[in-house]
């Protein structure tokens, strides 16, 4: 059988194809970008239907460029955006809303109501994640709740629920498939992590029917066959894992202690604590990495909402560089006198704040700032949240051992300047990728060896390579005057007592 694996890697901003050939190098690829949909602010939409129409096309486009038949790919790997929560007629696989995106946080009510009442401690205890509108849960019960007649048709047996693979995975079995991950399950805030199954009991403190769930799989298990007309040929899917959890696979982190970060529309650290399951102190999320075989890895992980989306910002919201790639260069004609802090809550705060009433913040501007300025302080900003987790993972983990080498991809890993300032703030080494489109890579793996045609695990971990390293040059003063002006700036954006210290 062909070696050949395609690839789907859904994200927040565009849909991506990326065929990697036997040797797991990448042959082609595709990408489209997806609209951005704000009804009011804080709220952020997807339309399912241009999500699924752009898997489609770059899929094919991504076959075209390859030069290869469909029938050569021996399977599909699919990684998404997670969390992101889309509700269609099971018959009929229309879209009954536009699809919920994780940044939203029109369920902050519903969350603090869930807080008020004392449920906090049991959803933590069951799923690993923190009352927040960042998870899938409360996005379902809202829709259940605000989508006249939903919740009727839901408890008819009439509706699906399911994050982007989910329906994806539906769409490409023409509607045979309503199957997830345990990865993308685990943070829909209905999954018990340590029973590995959908809880009754948060389905009935969210009030949602049990008969809109999908069916939970291994992340290498058989989710379905794609219908023949999509592609010229039927293929298996064979691998599906939610976007960090596919780059900390992409990264070769299977070892307890090991660790990657990865920096896309937000930014994503997830350290590996192997099948011990870590509650944090620290407001870090507990979640499954990975389910092989039946067997549960567990991970650390702290979310950062706003990352790279930040830099769409500086080109899309203030107009300042017109491609992305520029910001790295503007960044080093900063005036290194001035020390100016963007603090990028344009969605709220992630972790280790958790404050979703917070917005964004600019401090320390003077006359003479500018574009340079803003630009050194967004990429910068990067580097201070991954500070803020890294120390809150330190403080959970104990006296466990942590590499201390980051292993780094995405987007904004190509820039030098920032993984140079990231080792600078975190005061440890940073390994880039070789290969930077990870995510999709872990995907891939996923398909490949679950195909029978890729390497097992300790093969892909020793293929694993970094195309540069990154050491601290930062004195330790200057690094230390830099934190303490990135807390002070956090400080003043809180959205009130509950959210300082």
């Amino acid at each position: 059988m062909s070696g050949y694996i395609l690839a789907i890697d859904q994200g927040t901003t565009s849909s991506r194809a990326i065929i990697f050939d036997a040797n797991m190098r990448l042959v082609a690829s595709a990408q489209e970008e997806i609209g951005q949909h704000y009804p009011q602010p804080g709220w952020v939409e997807h339309d399912p239907l241009e999500i699924w129409e752009t898997v489609v096309s770059t899929a094919r486009q991504a076959i075209a460029n390859s030069g290869i038949a469909a029938g050569d790919i021996a399977a599909i790997g699919i990684t998404n955006q997670r969390e992101t929560t889309v509700v269609w007629d099971r018959k009929t696989g229309k879209p009954l809303h536009n699809a919920i995106v994780w940044q939203d946080r029109r369920t902050a009510e519903i969350c603090d109501s869930l807080k008020v009442d004392g449920y906090e401690k049991l959803f933590g205890a069951k799923t690993g994640l923190l009352l927040d509108p960042y998870f899938s849960g409360t996005k379902l019960r809202w829709l259940l709740d605000n989508v006249q007649g939903l919740r009727e048709r839901a408890e008819a047996g009439q509706v699906c629920f399911g994050t982007i693979d989910s329906w994806l995975i539906f769409n490409l079995t023409g509607g045979r498939a309503h199957v997830t991950d345990a990865t993308n399950a685990s943070r829909t805030l209905l999954y018990n992590i340590s029973k590995g199954r959908w809880d009754e009991e948060l389905l009935g403190v969210l009030r949602i029917p049990v008969g809109v769930l999908p069916e939970v799989k291994d992340c290498a298990d058989v989710f379905g066959v794609t219908d023949a007309a999509l592609f010229g040929a039927s293929i298996s899917i064979l691998g599906v894992a939610g976007d960090q959890q596919a780059a900390t696979i992409g990264n070769a982190c299977f070892d307890r202690g090991m660790m990657k970060s990865t920096y896309g529309t937000g930014c994503f650290a997830l350290l590996n604590t192997g099948q011990d399951r870590v509650t944090s102190s620290n407001r870090m999320l507990t979640t499954i990495a990975y389910r092989l075989k039946g067997q549960i890895t567990y991970a650390l992980e702290g979310s950062i909402f706003i990352a790279g989306a930040a830099v769409q910002w500086l080109r899309d919201g203030l107009g300042i560089i017109s491609d992305a790639s520029q910001s790295g260069t503007l960044a080093l004609q900063a005036d290194p006198t001035q020390q100016v802090y963007v603090v990028p809550a344009f969605t709220g705060l992630g972790a280790p704040y958790w404050d979703p009433e917070a917005r964004g913040a600019i401090f320390g501007l003077t006359r003479n700032s500018g574009p340079s300025e803003l630009a050194h302080a967004v990429l910068e900003s990067v580097a201070y949240q991954t500070f803020d987790l890294l120390v809150a993972m330190r403080r959970d983990w104990g006296d466990h051992h942590i590499e201390t080498v980051l292993r780094v991809d995405g987007g904004m890993a190509r820039s030098d300047w920032t993984m140079q300032r990231l080792a600078d703030i975190v005061a440890n080494p940073v390994d880039r990728s070789a290969e930077l489109e990870t995510t999709a890579l872990g995907a891939a793996w996923l398909a490949g060896s679950q195909a029978g045609v890729w390497p097992d695990q300790e093969q892909f971990s020793k293929a694993w390579a970094s195309s540069a390293r990154f050491r601290p040059t930062m004195e330790e003063g200057e690094r230390q005057r830099k934190i303490a002006g990135w807390r002070d700036a956090i400080s003043r954006t809180l959205s009130g007592p509950q959210h300082r210290g």
